[in-house]
């Protein structure tokens, strides 16, 4: 009995996914709940686990094609099947009906490739179903063009000898669409505290709690004050949000995902602690589920893990504001005219001022910046 495979709805207002890499070969066998292939959208890389126990006998969308929601994947056998052929390598495909002559259809994620690498679209040959021009299509357009010195794009430049290129894996090619789009969307303006981290240096001791909890629990609380700081910019006005659910940017081998702490002004310390931990965890190793990167209004993003001091994140769209934490370093401070040495760490917002005003930015920075100093930790574990 043949089982169906298609690309799953992977959150409320995803209507695409892209086929990173089949985990399992053509004709292999497979268990149910076996990873069975890596699917990315433009929120989460995730793993397809198989819907059943048995053998994927066809293969029907390759590795780095864009397909809509509820496409035709593949197909699972109970018995492995005698002769079986890849689809989609051009062999035994099966009839299918392509789109009327001089129409075509782009995909949102294509449109925007295009419009950004300057190509137009009519001139790219397309592999995908009824001759469809797929992201892997129009990467290899630019990729080409970049090795052959074609500079009849701005974007384009030609390869030397001494560079080697670094094939783009489907995360990073998502993650640069977004930054620009971000950069070009946002008004981006950035402002920069610093707070002492003693109190908080001191009630860690002997705790399992690493800062973010702390940086978590400051931002939650300032919001309450400013909640301009949890909003988003829409044409018809400027929406906030009722509910806080921060986002807490993981960086990943391949790049950067960002899931999201839900109602983190309700939770404690620990609680916080403990759900930072198995979200980064799930996102190392792609176990996150699409929900859990759905729905952020505000982004923390841990620069200082390496030792970084100053950054200016990029505004993770549609949200106002991300707030970036540098390294917590012991440096000489003045405090009652007299020179200390205290555990300092550097703060900075990247706020889109469509929204926000720098005046709020700076209230609402000095105000986390309060809680960070002065709190009482042992009400919020």
């Amino acid at each position: 009995m043949a089982t169906d495979i298609v690309m799953p709805q992977l959150g409320e207002s995803i209507a695409e996914g892209t086929v990173v890499k089949w985990l399992i070969p053509q004709g292999g066998a497979v268990e149910k709940d076996q990873p069975l292939l890596e699917v990315e959208t433009e929120k989460v890389a995730l793993d397809i686990p198989s819907p059943a126990t048995g053998f994927l006998t066809e293969i029907l969308v390759s590795e780095g094609e864009t397909v809509p929601v509820g496409r035709l994947l593949a197909r699972l056998d109970n018995q492995p099947a005698a002769g079986v052929v890849n689809r989609v390598g051009g062999v035994g495909v099966r009839p299918m009906e392509a789109a009327p002559e001089g129409e075509h259809h782009y995909s949102p994620a294509v449109r925007q490739l295009a419009k950004v690498q300057g190509v137009d679209l009519a001139t790219v040959t397309g592999t995908g179903e009824g001759g469809r021009v797929t992201k892997k299509d129009l990467l290899d357009v630019i990729a080409k063009r970049a090795a052959t010195g074609d500079t009849s794009s701005p974007h384009a430049s030609p390869l030397t000898p001494h560079e080697e290129v670094l094939p783009l894996t489907q995360m990073r090619k998502t993650i640069a669409e977004r930054m620009v789009l971000s950069r070009r969307t946002a008004a981006h303006v950035a402002t920069f505290f610093e707070a002492d981290f003693s109190g908080i240096a001191r009630f860690r001791e002997g705790r399992s709690l690493t800062y973010l909890p702390f940086m978590i629990n400051a931002v939650t609380r300032a919001m309450k004050d400013l909640p301009l700081l949890n909003s988003t910019w829409r044409e018809q006005g400027i929406a906030i949000k009722k509910d806080i659910h921060m986002g807490i940017a993981v960086a990943l081998d391949e790049g950067l995902l960002v899931p999201v702490i839900r109602h983190a002004d309700r939770k404690g310390l620990n609680q916080l602690a403990h759900e930072v931990a198995d979200l980064a965890e799930r996102a190392r190793s792609k176990r996150l589920t699409p929900e859990e990167v759905q729905d952020g209004t505000f982004t923390i993003t841990n620069h200082g893990g390496f030792g970084s001091l100053f950054s200016t994140p990029i505004i993770n769209q549609p949200q106002a504001a991300i707030l970036g934490v540098g390294s917590v370093q012991k440096r000489a401070v003045v405090i009652n005219d007299a020179i200390a040495i205290r555990p300092m760490c550097y703060l900075s917002l990247s706020f889109d001022h469509r929204v926000i005003d720098g005046a709020t930015a700076d209230r609402f920075m000095s105000k986390v910046k309060n809680h960070l100093e002065k709190s009482d930790w042992e009400k919020f574990l």
